[in-house]
């Protein structure tokens, strides 16, 4: 935890029950302010994939075209696949089609969920 949440926590911890409540509550709203305010997720535009890519530079490709996906919630597929080429030899073409299918899937996964 950062500073801020530090001082946040001490000053939460302060305050009587219904303070918390309200300061909770207060919290929720502004989160919620913000998430309003935050310019809606565009759509991806998904370009040609080049010749001769590389498994990384079509990761690169793939989070310029999904910029409003978590790469944390990614992560663990896209090491598989990085370890299944660089490892175990399968063919970057492969690995490339099966990232493009993973990254519509959680573009597709996160509109769903609103």
């Amino acid at each position: 935890m950062n500073g801020e949440g530090e001082k946040l926590l001490r000053l939460f911890e302060r305050l009587a029950p219904g303070q918390r409540q309200v300061l909770l509550e207060f919290a929720e709203f502004l989160a919620q302010r913000a998430q309003a305010a935050m310019p809606q997720a565009a759509v991806p535009v998904p370009g040609p994939r080049p010749v001769n890519e590389t498994v990384v530079k079509a990761i690169q490709r793939l989070t310029r075209t999904y910029p409003m996906l978590d790469r944390r919630k990614l992560l663990v597929e896209t090491s598989r696949c990085v370890e299944q080429h660089v490892v175990h030899g399968r063919a970057a073409e492969e690995v490339i089609t099966e990232l493009e299918f993973i990254f519509a899937q959680h573009y597709e996964k996160s509109n769903a969920e609103g």
